[in-house]
């Protein structure tokens, strides 16, 4: 394997983080805000500030499931 090969493996990669990142970041947006305006009549960030951790794993699931979504989608092949 030569050097350029090597480059060009790691601007790959490089460019699926991106990806990866970008995405991860405008889905968790936009499942946020589609689960505020699901729940109209709760005010899930005052809950949380007041400890209410079932609507802290609620959120953390919502999370942590959109980055398994988003790893199977930009997985490079």
């Amino acid at each position: 394997m030569d050097a350029t090969q090597i480059l060009t493996s790691y601007a790959v990669t490089f460019g699926w983080a991106m990806v990866g990142s970008v995405s991860m970041g405008l889905g968790v947006f936009i499942a946020l805000k589609i689960f505020t305006v699901a729940t109209r009549d709760v005010d899930e960030w005052k809950l949380i500030r007041e400890g209410n951790m079932a609507m802290a794993v609620i959120l953390a699931a919502l999370i942590l499931s959109l980055g398994i979504v988003v790893a199977s989608v930009t997985k490079g092949g």
